[in-house]
């Protein structure tokens, strides 16, 4: 009603004025305008209200720790912290202050959100999450609001919940909390952040609600100091790629509702698995499940696994298939990078294929024995030499290179960097900033070089085997890694 009288009164303004002889153009303009801002921020008002009763209305999250496979390190770390929150009696006689943020940091797709879930479940508490894109508007004012609510709607839910505790789960903090000053076109983003330190200044342990504030980043490193400081976030807890032991602990985990067949060697798919997150083990037995599902058969199968590693990591399969020339040259490509693999670390081959996915027209997939955190300058040279044997290989039997070597010399120069400035070569010790770029060219020339020439002797002595894995490859698209052993072993 009292909408209809504001337009009545406005309309009756604009006519009187016009009769007046007025130029009503701009008031008319700045109506309008008006009316559009004003629909604007009615709408995310009842938005934001709406959104806000959803998450009182969520329910507690019910995961375990012991139902996340793998980052033992990082459940102990946090476990420890969370037992301050549950003895809070205890930490009062102590004269403890109690921890008010926890900091998970680590790559995409370990597992950091459900570690905060079961953080709730662990201490019983409620759970509150949101994302820091939420925060950041172009409105001045409207993400510190959203602050603010975010805390009050913490302590709400664990009052409707007759909880003592509430846990405010941030994902992609960086989003939020990056160093201030970085934008200068408006202050909303140091204002947001700064209306986050007051409200995790202001936690108590003698508050009636306790709030816990876990986040979650994968750069730590724009990260104001501010937030980093004790006293905000006390604790961070480091939630790095599973090893080879934690893939195998979560590939159970993922395989327990599906029915796997005798032949599942799942000791093999973690080996075979280096650097997969929890995320992309998961997305892997989802993928065999559909590969299975496809060929219509009751259970998963080795051979569905390695399928979906393939499919993980290139992508799916290619309706396209190059021409025989191309096909010949590729299973060449391929067969020397097997080849110098087999030879500098045996064993390390697990298949070698022409089947083209993503962007890769074949590729050899490694089977590395153990994970490994520190790089040897021998370690750096095998790496370099088998990255240019498929150039090489090229070279030798089809007396020519191609592109397709492009991505195989940027990786052996980005290792003959490594080598650089680990101080690995003649230049010694030698820093990024400070080397001239002449001088850094003609070092990696050289250890290129000099490693070229030593992978063209063992490809020489070795072209037969090389055409003959190569005719197998281009008549059955794949080609095992026993299968290049035995020939190796074989022509010995």
């Amino acid at each position: 009603m009292v909408k209809e009288i504001g337009i009545g009164i406005g309309v009756g303004s604009l006519i009187i004025l016009l009769i007046e002889g007025f130029n009503i153009l701009p008031l008319l303009f700045l109506g309008i305008l008006g009316i559009f801002l004003y629909q604007m921020l009615t709408q995310n008002g009842i938005a934001g209200t709406t959104s806000r009763q959803q998450a009182l209305n969520k329910k507690i999250p019910s995961i375990e720790f012991n139902k996340i496979g793998g980052q033992d390190s990082a459940k102990k770390e946090l476990i420890e912290a969370l037992d301050f929150v549950k003895d809070l009696n205890g930490i009062k006689h102590m004269g403890i202050r109690a921890i008010k943020g926890i900091l998970l940091s680590g790559p995409p797709g370990t597992g950091k959100t459900m570690l905060a879930k079961a953080a709730a479940y662990y201490t019983d508490s409620v759970f509150r999450s949101a994302s820091g894109s939420e925060f950041i508007e172009m409105y001045a004012g409207l993400g510190a609001k959203r602050v603010r609510n975010l805390f009050n709607d913490a302590r709400q839910l664990a009052r409707k919940n007759n909880k003592s505790s509430a846990i405010i789960f941030i994902d992609e903090i960086d989003v939020l909390g990056s160093k201030r000053g970085q934008v200068s076109s408006h202050l909303e983003y140091d204002q947001t952040l700064n209306q986050l330190l007051v409200e995790m200044d202001g936690l108590s342990v003698d508050d009636q609600i306790q709030l816990l504030i876990i986040a979650a980043t994968n750069r730590i490193d724009i990260l104001d100091q501010a937030l980093l400081r004790p006293g905000r976030f006390d604790r961070i807890v480091q939630v790095e790629l599973p090893s080879k032991q934690a893939r195998l602990s979560i590939l159970r985990i993922h395989t327990a509702n599906k029915p796997l067949a005798k032949d599942v060697e799942l000791e093999s798919i973690a080996r075979e698995t280096f650097q997969f997150s929890g995320a992309h083990l998961e997305n892997l037995t989802n993928e065999a499940a559909i590969l299975a599902l496809r060929e219509d058969t009751p259970q998963i199968k080795q051979k569905h696994f390695i399928e979906a590693i393939d499919k993980v990591i290139m992508g799916e399969k290619l309706d396209r298939r190059p021409n025989q020339t191309e096909l010949t040259r590729i299973a060449v490509h391929e067969t020397g990078h097997a080849l110098l693999s087999e030879v500098l670390k045996p064993g390390s081959v697990s298949t070698i294929t022409i089947t083209s996915r993503g962007k890769a027209l074949g590729y050899v997939r490694h089977n590395p024995e153990d994970d490994l955190y520190l790089q040897t300058e021998d370690y750096l040279e095998e790496q370099i030499s088998i990255s240019i044997a498929g150039a090489v290989a090229e070279k030798l039997l089809l007396s020519s290179k191609s592109t397709g070597a492009r991505n195989d010399f940027e990786k052996a120069i980005q290792m003959a960097k490594i080598m650089i400035f680990s101080g690995m070569t003649k230049l010694g010790m030698v820093g990024e900033e400070t080397i001239p770029r002449e001088l850094l060219h003609q070092e990696i020339s050289r250890i290129l070089q000099d490693i070229e020439e030593k992978v063209m002797i063992i490809v020489k002595d070795n072209q037969g085997l090389i055409r003959q894995v190569a005719d197998e490859l281009i008549e059955a698209e794949r080609f095992s890694g026993d299968q290049l052993r035995q020939l190796i072993k074989n022509k010995c």
